[in-house]
């Protein structure tokens, strides 16, 4: 599977390339070499035959057909080897002079010259052999073969083909190596860049990039991309600082503001001045909310992935009592409140946290259902993780939306005439990180009108024998044993 993404990387497809490129060039070149030291080699042996011919012609011309005859013989006894080939014959094929019995059948004819082997037929005693000749006609009707031994030209043709066919095979082989070995090293260079940037994204914002020192382009590249994150960590800290500031400077004077408010409500005999207390105090309520709401996400961010006080908790119990607090409101409105829980379900966490994020969810529910409505609750395990789910029969949540409802003060454009502030959710999506779960959200009644929303929470389960083997301290041969007195 490594060796698959390996070979689908950017980087080894432009060494494929490279070497497609590169390959190519040698291919050529070696074409050229080989087309220009074969031809040498085939045109300087046409030219010996064809000084041996310029020869024959002259001792013709001076001696006539027997002066021919006695030379063609001369030259056959000085060349015992025979790498030279003479045949001189009738207008029959009759044998006049000559090293070959007979004339060749079968040749492959060039215009003039003849390529043909060298057999038993022609009277050849050796293992066969290539030989490549010209032919004329002398006058008189004689026929006229003088051709050379061409099979040690073939067999170093041959060589220098095996040659270039290896060197062909090495190159390619040698440039896909150095393609995979290079395009490894590089992804090697982005995963660190690729993991890095998954662990910021989780929110491990104290993450940087490492570098090697050597000033290379991925060196540059990991020093701008960590002052980027300096420089984004800044503005967001900043941000966070002025926003949490203003909740906490204002949080005071709003509650001496709604103490007043009660106070007064509690002084007032006017009906209707009453009422108008009521509702200020109503509307300070509400803003203490989100200050608070406000201030509780900002501490539990600044946590990171820690929380203040972890243990085991049963989170099928947690949230049987988070049902049994909410079940009368549900009740009041008529809802159907179905419950389908584990209660053997374990997690680690803070109670505390968990409990509120499964009453956020709950109420939430059973708030954008209306009467009459459904709410189903669900606690189950799924392999490793434990599974806590809230599905209602409300208005739902567009799928574009989905995305974004875990901001601060977003609200979904149906729900805006619900009371609230639009923290609820990103309080729930806080508790989750630091908890390292994950949040799926869904329609729970797919296609109806009211297609409702149902929010899956999936955390890490409770293993009790992976938490004694952390516990326990390394031994002296750096194992761990587990804690037999559990």
């Amino acid at each position: 599977m490594k060796l698959l993404s390996q070979l689908r990387t950017s980087t080894f497809q432009l060494a494929l390339l490279y070497m497609v490129v590169f390959a190519t060039s040698v291919f050529l070149l070696l074409a050229f070499i080989y087309w220009r030291t074969a031809g040498f080699m085939t045109a300087q042996t046409d030219e010996t035959i064809e000084a041996e011919i310029a020869g024959l012609a002259e001792q013709y011309r001076g001696r006539g057909v027997n002066g021919l005859i006695t030379i063609i013989r001369e030259r056959v006894a000085r060349d015992p080897n025979a790498k030279s080939l003479y045949l001189l014959t009738t207008e029959d094929y009759l044998k006049l002079a000559g090293n070959l019995n007979t004339w060749p059948e079968g040749a492959e004819s060039q215009g003039s010259w003849i390529n043909f082997t060298l057999d038993e037929s022609l009277g050849w005693t050796g293992p066969p052999r290539m030989a490549r000749a010209r032919v004329f006609e002398v006058q008189g009707g004689l026929r006229l073969l003088v051709g050379r031994d061409v099979d040690d030209l073939n067999t170093l043709k041959a060589l220098i083909e095996t040659a270039i066919n290896w060197g062909m095979g090495i190159t390619l082989a040698l440039a896909l190596l150095g393609g995979f070995m290079m395009s490894r090293s590089t992804t090697r260079r982005i995963e660190v860049i690729n993991n890095t940037s998954r662990k910021i994204m989780n929110g491990h914002l104290s993450q940087r990039i490492p570098t090697r020192g050597t000033q290379d382009d991925f060196d540059q590249l990991a020093e701008n991309l960590n002052q980027m994150l300096d420089r984004i960590v800044y503005l967001m800290e900043g941000i966070r600082h002025v926003s949490d500031s203003i909740a906490h400077d204002l949080r005071t004077p709003l509650t001496r503001l709604r103490n007043q408010l009660e106070t007064t409500l509690m002084m007032v005999d006017n009906d209707e001045a009453r009422d108008q207390a009521a509702k200020a105090v109503a509307e300070a309520d509400q803003l203490l909310a989100t200050f608070n709401a406000l201030l509780r996400i900002a501490r539990l961010e600044t946590r990171g992935n820690t929380t203040a006080d972890v243990r085991p908790v049963s989170l099928g119990m947690l949230v049987s009592d988070a049902c049994e607090l909410y079940e009368a409101l549900a009740e009041d409105k008529a809802q159907s409140f179905i419950q389908e829980i584990d209660e053997d379900v374990m997690v680690e966490g803070d109670r505390d946290l968990l409990f509120q994020m499964v009453s956020n969810l709950i109420d939430n529910a059973i708030k954008y259902t209306p009467e009459e409505g459904e709410i189903v609750v669900r606690v189950m395990q799924d392999h490793e993780s434990a599974v806590f789910e809230v599905g209602d029969s409300g208005i739902g949540v567009p799928d574009d939306e989905k995305g974004q409802i875990f901001q601060r003060f977003y609200r979904v454009g149906k729900s805006r005439s619900k009371p609230g502030n639009g923290l609820g959710l990103s309080l729930v999506s806080a508790v989750t990180e630091i908890h390292q779960g994950s949040i799926g959200l869904f329609d729970h009644h797919p296609g109806a009108d009211n297609p409702g929303l149902r929010v899956r929470v999936t955390l890490p389960r409770y293993n009790a024998q992976k938490r004694r083997l952390r516990s326990v301290p390394a031994g002296k041969d750096g194992s761990q044993h587990e804690d037999q007195s559990a």
